[in-house]
């Protein structure tokens, strides 16, 4: 076998076992009669706190959402990226070549990735630049900028890459000795202003605090469906970093949460819902006080306000 068939073979494998995943994640049962009970003793226990402002269909194939410092709403998903004021009114929307799998806004710059490249856009909606691809196979699912770095997480390898404000990649995180567990392209990272990088590593049900070179400084969360735990195939799906601690958003039960900064549970912000279990919302808030959720099952934004 030439090499370039071995090439081709070895790339059809990886692609196939990752639908495989995929396949076996939706098809599996969603919940156990046992999580099926505690579930319900949880909401009897800790009702929502908090109660859907408004709801807003956006387009067809939406995916992620972020909320910039000013109270900009930025969403993505198939082929486009768009821009909402606070009161929810359609500023502006871009159409892109490709479908947009994650977003984040940092000053002037709004990032939004495909599975393989990042689209950098300026916040009148106008394509600046774009970067990648940087590894075969890519599948990108989730990015987050800071002053000077941008973390975006690469499901299909199972890495972190960090970059520099100018495309240059710094850092591997997982990609070496470090693997690490994702088994479905359900893969959130945060970067912060301090250069803390938190990422769910969603094969073993927890969020982890690293450095932007790796090293684990902390982490929370284990499997079950206590409130303070995270239930499912690989969870917590999505999250968002909030003054509060963390919202945290969960398939399998589709749950969103808000856990402590040291991930004890404070309350649930949706638990009672008809939300579909294997569609979670990504989440994004700018001051814990307004909540976005992007809802890929219905194509709806969902603003949850506390009760």
């Amino acid at each position: 076998m030439n090499k370039k068939k071995f090439l081709a073979l070895f790339s059809l494998v990886i692609i196939l076992a990752f639908i495989g995943y995929i396949i076996y994640d939706i098809a599996q049962p969603e919940r156990s009669d046992e999580e099926q009970t505690d579930a319900a003793d949880n909401m009897e226990t800790h009702p929502d706190k908090w109660r859907i402002e408004q709801e807003v269909f956006i387009r067809e194939g939406l995916k992620a959402v972020a909320v910039s410092a000013d109270g900009n709403i930025y969403l993505g998903g198939d082929s486009f990226v768009s821009c909402y004021s606070e009161d929810l009114k359609d500023i502006w929307t871009l159409d892109t070549p490709e479908k947009i799998t994650a977003i984040s806004v940092y000053g002037d710059t709004v990032f939004a990735t495909s599975e393989e490249l990042i689209f950098l856009l300026n916040r009148d909606g106008k394509l600046i630049n774009e970067w990648g691809p940087y590894e075969a196979n890519c599948i990108i699912t989730s990015v987050s900028a800071n002053k000077d770095y941008l973390a975006i997480a690469d499901a299909g390898n199972k890495t972190v890459f960090i970059l520099r404000k100018d495309g240059e990649v710094i850092s591997l995180i997982g990609h070496f000795g470090d693997k690490l567990l994702i088994p479905s392209p359900y893969f959130d990272v945060n970067l912060t202003d301090d250069n803390n990088l938190f990422m769910a590593h969603t094969g073993i049900f927890r969020i982890e605090k690293r450095t932007i070179n790796g090293k684990i400084l902390s982490s929370f969360g284990e499997p079950g469906s206590a409130p303070e735990s995270f239930c499912g195939c690989c969870n917590p799906a999505h999250f968002a970093i909030i003054p509060q601690g963390f919202v945290t958003a969960e398939k399998g039960i589709n749950r969103i949460k808000i856990m402590g900064p040291e991930g004890g549970f404070i309350e649930y912000v949706s638990s009672d819902n008809d939300f579909i279990a294997s569609a979670p919302l990504d989440v994004a808030s700018e001051d814990g006080k307004t909540i976005y959720g992007a809802n890929s099952a219905d194509n709806k934004l969902y603003v949850f306000t506390r009760k």
